[in-house]
This record gives C-alpha cells, structure tokens and sequence, in this order.
C-alpha cells in the first residue's frame, strides 16, 4: 500500500506505539483518524498532525458498535485499520476481578474483531484496503503475570490468521505484529512488575526492551509491503514462525478449495 494519501485509522493512538505511529504516518502523508479513550490528549495530537479525533473507550461495546460509519461519515473511507489499543492489567492471575478481565478480553480482542467486522466490507467495496493486529510475542510465550493479555494477543494471531484465510484472494492485506518489550508506558508497569525485576537483575531497563522507532518501522514497512507478520526482535522469528507451521499447513488444505459461503 502506498502509504501516502490514504486515511489510516489508529486505536490507542495517544500513547506508546499508538502516538509514534501517528506521528510517523502523518510524516508520510497519510490522513488519520485517531481514536483512544481520553479526550483531551486526542484532540490535542489530532490537531499537532491534522487528523481527525474520535474520543471513544473501547471497552465498551455500544460505543464501538458502529464506530466505523462514523469515521467514514467524518473524512471519508478508512483504507488502513491498525488494531492497536490494548491494555495488560499486569498482576498475578489470581488478584484480577473479573470485571477487569472481561473489560481486557474487549479491548484486546472483541473490539478489534468488531471493527474489522465492520471495516472490511466498505474496504471491499472500494477495492481494497489493509488491517494491521497487534499482536505480542506474549501470545506465543505467556509471561507471568500477562496470563490475559497472553491468551488475549494469541486469540487476535488465531483470528487474524482466520481473516486472512476468509478473504483469501480479496484485496485486503492482513498484517499480524508480533513484539517483544517495547519503551512504552504499558511496559514500563510490566518491567516494574517484581518477576521482571529480578529476572533482569542488574541491567537496565532499556537492555531488555525494542526501541519505539525500530518498531515503527517495522510495522511501516509492514503496511506498505503487505507483510503476512512483522516480527521483532527478529531473533523471535523461528519461534513464531513455528507457530505459523499450522496455519500454513490449513492455507494449503484448503489451496484449491472455493472458501466463498453458499
């Protein structure tokens, strides 16, 4: 895809990946719309980058519910939806309520299927368009105290390689991100959750994690190649491409197989 001129649509777009996307993208002469929870900071990036701002919280169900047809009916199609808010509600599993997980399960996973749902048949409509999921190599590795965001990020890698198994020879790209700790402000609770601590021991912070630009870059390149995963640190791609074998191997079950509904 060609990055500039096409309306990108960013969840979670103040803070962390979601904000350097924003910026980055803005650079490259896409038009977004930019959604996250909080008003003010929205609004006040929305206008530093000339986008547009839609203050919603995703974990409620009404007010995803239809999210799309408003951001189309303010600025136009949506060519590009990027999955990115998420929350890690990083504790032990057994101090979490269940209100608190069932309000991660919705962020991390239902409303990006939703809004999915909701984008991809306006994207076929106007030929095309791109979904990117971030995942996290979480999903492939459960970490202590990320059991529900573990089992949230592998559930969106299962959906997103079910999407691309449906629009099978449809134009629409789907990228799955898969990514190690990143220096934002989600992971800075996780390194300061006390089994981080004392795994890292004496190093520092930043020894362990992926700077945000290299993984902005990753997930640019991504989108404008069309990429099936974008995997970083890239010394994880054999582990997550021994998670792919499977998918892989249903892919070519059904290579010759018409998968569209009667």
């Amino acid at each position: 895809m060609n990055i500039a001129g096409k309306r990108i649509l960013i969840t979670g777009a103040t803070r962390g990946i979601g904000r350097a996307l924003a910026e980055r993208l803005a650079t490259e002469g896409a038009r977004l719309a930019l959604v996250a929870r909080s008003e003010a900071p929205l609004r006040e990036l929305a206008a530093s980058l000339d986008a547009k701002p839609f203050a919603v919280d995703l974990g409620s169900a009404p007010a995803v519910e239809g999210l799309i047809d408003r951001i189309e009916a303010d600025g136009g199609g949506v060519d590009a939806l990027i999955n990115n808010a998420a929350v890690s509600n990083i504790d032990h599993v057994l101090r979490q309520s269940p209100e608190s997980i069932e309000q991660l399960f919705r962020t991390n996973l239902l409303t990006p299927i939703h809004l999915c749902q909701q984008v991809v048949p306006r994207m076929l409509g106007r030929g095309g368009g791109a979904i990117v999921n971030m995942g996290s190599i979480a999903g492939v590795m459960p970490p202590p105290g990320l059991v529900h965001y573990a089992a949230s990020k592998a559930a969106l890698a299962q959906y997103s390689a079910g999407l691309r198994m449906d629009l099978r020879g449809l134009p629409i790209a789907v990228t799955l991100v898969q990514i190690g700790s990143t220096a934002t402000e989600m992971d800075d609770a996780t390194q300061n959750y006390a089994p981080y601590r004392r795994l890292r021991g004496k190093r520092s912070v930043e020894d362990v994690r992926i700077p945000l630009a290299k993984v902005v870059d990753g997930i640019v390149e991504g989108i404008r190649d069309g990429r099936r995963t974008v995997v970083l640190p890239g010394a994880l791609r054999p582990l997550t491409g021994l998670v792919e074998i499977p998918r892989r191997v249903m892919e070519f079950v059904f290579r010759n197989v018409d998968l569209r509904p009667e």
